[in-house]
């Protein structure tokens, strides 16, 4: 589960999940809704093997969001379906979409980058929570 929510000229990202593996698949999904309006008209048709190396698991977030985000920057690809496995050293996911079709898809935010700003991955009672800031 996701929530965006103001913070001045920014959007943050609230997530909570039963696990830290389904928290970064619902923080993939949650930066995918920042980004297109209708996120159920995106299709899973390109596959995106991503592995990342890190022990800190807000560090990782960061860089888990920011290779997402790369991916749309320089390959235009929105994403829909998130497989994460967060390990001791880093992740390995798989990720699928589509190239982003504006007409079909529509366009949300103009995501500009991932930000350190109040960044936090941490346990709850229920499971995990993890907020993000994003400069829109």
């Amino acid at each position: 589960m996701y929530e965006l929510f103001e913070h001045t000229a920014d959007l943050g990202l609230r997530v909570r999940a039963n696990s830290l593996n389904e928290l970064f698949a619902d923080a993939g999904t949650a930066l995918s809704s920042m980004i297109v309006e209708d996120l159920i008209a995106v299709q899973p048709v390109v596959r995106v093997p991503i592995e990342i190396v890190g022990t800190d698991r807000e560090y990782l977030l960061f860089d888990w969001l920011r290779q997402l985000l790369h991916h749309f920057d320089d390959e235009h690809l929105v994403f829909i379906k998130f497989d994460v496995n967060v390990e001791d050293s880093g992740l390995k996911a798989v990720v699928w979409g589509e190239p982003l079709e504006p007409d079909r898809h529509g366009r949300s935010h103009e995501v500009k980058a991932i930000t350190y700003h109040e960044l936090k991955v941490e346990p709850t009672a229920d499971g995990w929570l993890a907020e993000v800031i994003v400069d829109i």
